[in-house]
């Protein structure tokens, strides 16, 4: 599993490298092929294909589902800088937890049940290229294939707790753009109308939102900005991009037009705003069968010796996807792991066997699907 991990850490994957996302598919569907299980390639044009292998796939019922992506935070050359390591009974490397070595209990786990059997129906693993970036590109995948499925495990990184996530919130990811005038900054100030000056305010107004709302556990981030043409020019354009997370399904709408009104209200006559949502994330909230089936899981770890509860989690994550479907949905039971998305990520060596065999006997435990 270690030596798997490393193949796929060693491979620069970030969610805009199309090249490098599905290079790690390829490894991963040349391990599985090498063990009988099939591979299903769908094609995507702008990022990572998603790849689906299903193992027991003529057995009886809906198919119990392993979820995990391929695509990381980090651009090309980060895995030149800092490669594949252990040490003090650690592993680190970009994406190390987040999540390659879920992607590799998830593989392990099929394999395991192609060789040995025991599946109390078929089991299927998705494997998408998009996830940090909302998933824009998959999300139409993994709900087509939430719709055939009975129980989902997504193999994100487990807490450093060593809790799994049974709650998260939603997130939707904008991009505001204010438009005004160009004019000189010194013979003609008084002619031009500020889009920097505009989209400040706005700004400010985005993350006061942090206290107006903070009743709603909800978060606004502004991410990123730019703007302007020349020092010596008022500046005729500017946008940013903003990250608002969310509790529950029904703060969505609120907050989301609170947002989209700020946009779009102006300070400075002369400008003019506009927002776009370009990804979005499900949250994952409690249902009474999402809770089964975690009793369930945590029975199954508790009889291998671990201790373990499940937690809510500020982050989102494709499970927001299939629990959005309505079918039961268990987030970060892949190996313990830390610092995601930073330059200190770590993966605990000694909890990758152990998490993966929690899966496999609590998928085992489900029994075959009655009608």
């Amino acid at each position: 599993m270690l030596a798997l991990t490393e193949t796929l850490v060693n491979i620069d994957s970030g969610s805009y490298d199309k090249e490098g996302v599905d290079a790690v598919g390829r490894v991963l569907a040349d391990w599985l092929e090498a063990r009988g299980i099939e591979c299903e390639w769908i094609p995507l044009a702008e990022r990572g294909d998603a790849i689906r292998a299903v193992t027991h796939k003529d057995a009886p019922g809906r198919e119990i589902l392993l979820m995990g992506h391929r695509d990381t935070v980090f651009g090309k050359g980060e895995v030149a800088k800092r490669p594949y390591s252990t040490r003090d009974g650690r592993a680190y490397g970009p994406g190390v937890c987040d999540m390659k070595a879920g992607l590799v209990q998830n593989a392990f786990i099929l394999a395991a049940f192609a060789e040995l059997g025991g599946a109390p129906g078929p089991v299927a693993a998705l494997f998408t290229g998009d996830e940090e970036i909302a998933t824009f590109h998959s999300r139409p995948i993994i709900e087509a294939e939430a719709k055939r499925a009975r129980a989902v495990f997504n193999a994100e990184p487990g807490r450093m707790s060593g809790n799994v996530v049974t709650g998260r919130r939603g997130g939707v990811f904008f991009v505001a753009e204010v438009f005004g005038k160009a004019a000189h900054s010194g013979n003609s100030f008084h002619l031009g109308r500020s889009a920097i000056a505009e989209i400040a305010d706005k700004i400010g107004r985005w993350f006061a939102m942090n206290q107006r709302f903070a009743d709603r556990n909800m978060q606004i981030n502004v991410g990123l900005v730019s703007g302007g043409q020349s020092v010596n020019s008022v500046a005729p354009y500017a946008r940013c991009e903003i990250d608002l997370r969310y509790r529950t399904p029904q703060d969505r709408d609120d907050l989301v037009a609170a947002v989209e009104e700020i946009a779009t209200t102006q300070v400075i006559d002369g400008t003019r705003g506009e927002i776009t949502i370009r990804g979005e994330y499900l949250p994952v909230a409690p249902t009474e069968a999402g809770d089964a089936l975690f009793r369930h899981y945590r029975a199954a770890a508790g009889d291998l010796g671990i201790a373990l509860d499940g937690e809510f989690t500020l982050s989102c994550a494709d499970s927001g996807f299939t629990a959005a479907q309505g079918v039961p949905t268990i987030c970060a039971i892949g190996p313990v792991g830390g610092h995601a998305h930073g330059p200190d990520e770590y993966l605990e060596i000694d909890t990758v066997v152990p998490r993966a065999q929690a899966v496999a006997l609590a998928i085992s435990r489900l029994g075959p699907e009655t009608a």
